[in-house]
């Protein structure tokens, strides 16, 4: 591809830009709610098991602080398809895909909170070792550089 054609982009309305952007959103939306309603589930049921009541206090920190975030996730993260609904055939497709973009970025971020929780509480109850929060602290970093460091770099690099 000429160094021009990459540089100008598509011969697209702003319409037509907002209705692709729209899809390819939506494409990526399905594929976070999967993950964290599955999530979300799994960590609802704990509470209703015989192992929630043997947990310490710190513990149970944990997994409240850890279900909050899951909630918070899935409703940023359902978030753009209920925007859509509501907004559909008002004409304003542009900045409904800018709210809906900032809630699933949001609602990533909930996801990182949430998996980090879920990830402290399995292995504190599982080794109850010291290096424990160090590790959970690796995955996180890895997540930041998978979800953001990596793409943010890619997005700087292809437009200078």
């Amino acid at each position: 591809m000429a160094e021009q054609e990459r540089r100008t982009g598509r011969d697209e309305s702003e319409d037509e830009r907002a209705d692709r952007m729209w899809g390819e959103l939506l494409q990526e939306v399905r594929v976070t709610q999967m993950g964290v309603q599955i999530l979300f589930g799994f960590l609802l049921t704990v509470v209703f098991t015989n192992k929630y009541a043997t947990l310490n206090d710190t513990d149970q920190a944990i997994y409240i602080a850890t279900v909050v975030l899951g909630a918070a996730a899935t409703g940023a993260l359902i978030g753009p398809v209920s925007l859509h609904r509501l907004v559909s055939g008002r004409r304003i497709k542009p900045q409904a895909v800018s709210w809906a973009s900032k809630m699933t970025f949001v609602g990533l971020l909930l996801l990182l909170g949430t998996m980090a929780g879920s990830l402290l509480l399995i292995l504190r109850v599982a080794t109850h070792d010291d290096f424990v929060p160090w590790l959970v602290a690796g995955v996180v970093v890895w997540y930041l550089v998978c979800w953001f460091v990596l793409p943010l770099w890619a997005r700087r690099r292809a437009t200078e």
